[in-house]
């Protein structure tokens, strides 16, 4: 039988998805979860995280890897050495905000969820995939975020979507919540993500000071430029705001006065934000 694995993001989504095994709703129970920290969330994503790790809560082991900080490797990027990019804006031709080629999702939280599940079902360092399904893999992705579902690109992998299955969107989930007595989980992304929307800098801002000073320095810390091996980007200077604006100056005003909609949805991985 494959292994069910949870890839626990600790939003709204994906704690619903693992809560609702609990209870038998969904089924078959998750032999595991994972939960990739790229050592940059609010400090709330990490308490609630304590939460659901707390005894009588999840009935099955809930595993926390890590590539490092991702902090650290943006960092990195400003000394001009090798970085995992993330989609930071720079101006394009029609000097609108375009955000450069990322890579943070798939260093920060596929590779290292990929190495642990690996390590579950015994393979060694560099030693070939089985050639059977070996793993299912639960992401917790809503009905309404439908088109961030993609396969794993393992054939012996299989990602799995409990949540659209069952026609759920994040409303549902938050109403299941709800209804079984559970706090309301907090929107899990890094602090500084440049595909927040406008409520989310403000939610930083007035709720979460130390994860908006965190946003603040790393706007400041990548404002010297992408590296010249971005193609996309070459030199320019770049931004955690569409706007082109440093974050502290962004006049962070409601979606509908600015016309801005929800980001996430360009997640492409699917991994990050649930």
């Amino acid at each position: 039988m494959p292994l069910n694995i949870i890839s626990l993001g600790a939003g709204v989504q994906s704690t619903t998805m693992a809560l609702m095994a609990a209870h038998g709703e969904i089924a078959p129970m998750p032999d595991a979860a994972i939960f990739a920290d790229t050592q940059a969330e609010p400090q709330a994503v990490y308490d609630h995280l304590r939460w659901l790790m707390s005894p009588n809560v999840l009935p099955f082991p809930v595993h926390v890897v890590t590539a490092g900080s991702i902090i650290d490797g943006i960092s990195e990027m400003t000394e001009g050495r090798r970085w995992a990019s993330i989609p930071a804006y720079v101006a394009g031709k029609d000097g609108r905000g375009a955000p450069i080629t990322r890579q943070c999702t798939k260093e920060y939280k596929i590779e290292p969820i990929h190495k642990k599940v690996r390590e579950l079902i015994g393979l060694k360092p560099r030693q070939r995939g089985p050639k059977e399904l070996t793993v299912i893999q639960w992401i917790g992705i809503s009905l309404d975020e439908a088109q961030r579902a993609k396969p794993s690109g393992y054939g012996w992998i299989e990602n799995r979507w409990p949540l659209i299955d069952k026609g759920m969107r994040r409303w549902d989930c938050l109403r299941w919540m709800e209804a079984h007595g559970y706090p309301e989980p907090p929107k899990s992304s890094c602090s500084f993500c440049p595909f927040h929307d406008n409520a989310m800098w403000r939610d930083l801002r007035d709720n979460h000071p130390d994860a908006w000073a965190q946003a603040v320095a790393v706007d400041r810390k990548i404002a010297a430029g992408a590296p010249e091996t971005d193609t996309r980007a070459g030199t320019k200077p770049m931004y955690l705001h569409r706007s082109l604006q440093r974050l502290e100056n962004v006049d962070l005003s409601t979606d509908e006065e600015r016309g801005q909609g929800w980001m996430f949805g360009n997640e492409c991985e699917g991994m990050c934000g649930v």
